[in-house]
């Protein structure tokens, strides 16, 4: 029984270490809604703005999505420097939180500010207003993500984003905030992940670009975290200025393209990146001469599976409750009985299928499920060959549900796993 239990156990580590090996870790979706209404700051909820529900998550998590990155305005939460949150707001943000990391999916935290608290409603994005490092002080936003931090520092499931998009300022300012953020969440005893955003709306195309000032490829160079945990987000779209505002894709491979230099600045540098956002039209699916938003997708995500070294994952942008007939949405018309959109039978092949972690306890194998995964057991008295299915298929379940199997006489065991249809 010891030699069968050790060559089981091997046999277990080595599917495991096969599968994990070449594979990014994240694949997910922005689930929008909660950032809406930049114009009415606070602004009254489900009039200005809302926040996704389960069923959504449930529908994306049916796909094999693992991660939701989760948008929404700082000054909904924290409605005055320094101060503490909102109880109804964080009470929204919450408990979409606490409900979709139960199901073991992660939630990415992600304050859609452009680097700024209560900017000129005339300019959002970019107003001199409320710009952090220069309007407010750095403390202002280390805080900020103080608070978040001491919330959520014992859910593993939860990863700080610190900023959607920052632009029009120094990439320095921006680096000084960042890195008075990262030390609050580390000072508060939080030990989670973060995703650092680069300066230019954190375009990959522009990484290593100096005509916004210094180049996100040196200051970046400058960010600090004593618990050395944390990742740098892209966006990348494919449309000719990299806005995402229009359905137009500039060639097939153009993705792949323009997050090239990013990739090769991670590996020259030992760090990690994630596409936080990137989307082609629902349009573009299909098989006319102007419809390359397939092969666009197909030739990007291949790229950064294959340079799964330094890529931790993706997040499309976007779906959620609101968006309606938006062109880039991932939501189906109808959740109850949803049909995927012409994007998501294209990208649910880059969802990365899981090496479930094997664990020989009391005579049995357990292994957790995900769902939108199927897992086949098999056995075999020939570790070479003979291999048979050994009990039901097993449709995926979530991260608390484990399976067991019985280990009858002498004989190694593997668990197959394929997509759910």
């Amino acid at each position: 029984m010891k030699l069968k239990a050790f060559l089981l156990a091997l046999l277990c580590s080595l599917f495991a270490f096969l599968a994990k090996a070449a594979s990014i870790k994240y694949a997910g979706v922005n689930l929008a809604g909660a950032e809406f209404g930049q114009n009415n700051l606070p602004g009254t909820y489900n009039s200005h703005y809302t926040y996704p529900n389960q069923q959504e998550v449930d529908y994306f998590r049916s796909r094999g999505m693992n991660i939701i990155r989760l948008p929404f305005r700082w000054e909904r939460l924290q409605q005055a420097t320094n101060t503490a949150f909102d109880g109804a707001e964080l009470a929204r943000l919450h408990n979409f939180v606490s409900a979709t990391t139960s199901k073991g999916v992660y939630v990415i935290l992600e304050p859609h500010n452009f680097a700024r608290y209560f900017p000129d409603p005339g300019n959002f994005q970019s107003s001199a207003q409320g710009l952090i490092g220069s309007y407010y002080d750095n403390s202002v936003f280390a805080d900020f993500w103080s608070r978040i931090a001491d919330i959520y520092k014992t859910n593993a499931f939860v990863i700080f984003n610190l900023m959607n998009e920052p632009n029009a300022m120094p990439t320095e300012q921006w680096v000084g905030a960042a890195n008075a953020a990262i030390a609050a969440i580390r000072a508060a005893g939080a030990t989670n992940l973060i995703h650092v955003p680069g300066n230019q709306w954190t375009g990959a195309h522009a990484w290593t670009a100096n005509y916004y000032g210094t180049p996100n490829s040196v200051a970046m160079l400058n960010i600090v975290d004593p618990a050395n945990n944390l990742v740098f987000e892209v966006h990348q779209y494919l449309d000719s200025d990299s806005s995402g505002t229009t359905t137009n894709i500039v060639n097939a491979n153009i993705g792949v393209t323009r997050i090239s230099a990013f990739t090769s600045w991670l590996r020259n540098n030992n760090k990690r990146g994630f596409l936080g956002e990137f989307a082609v039209a629902n349009s573009t699916i299909g098989s006319g001469a102007t419809q390359i938003g397939d092969e666009a997708l197909t030739n990007m995500l291949s790229y950064i599976a294959a340079n799964a070294d330094v890529w931790e994952g993706w997040a499309w942008w976007a779906a959620g409750p609101w968006w309606g007939n938006y062109m880039f949405t991932l939501e189906p018309a109808n959740l109850t009985s949803p049909v995927d959109r012409p994007t998501m039978t294209v990208i649910r092949s880059f969802i990365p299928v899981p090496s479930p972690s094997l664990v020989l306890s009391n005579n049995q194998v357990r292994f957790p499920t995900q769902a939108g995964f199927r897992y086949q057991a098999e056995a075999s008295g020939d570790i070479s060959s003979g291999w048979t299915n050994y009990g039901p298929v097993i449709s995926g379940s979530g991260l608390l549900t484990n399976v067991n199997i019985s280990l009858v006489g002498q004989g190694f065991y593997r668990v197959k796993v394929t997509r759910a249809p």
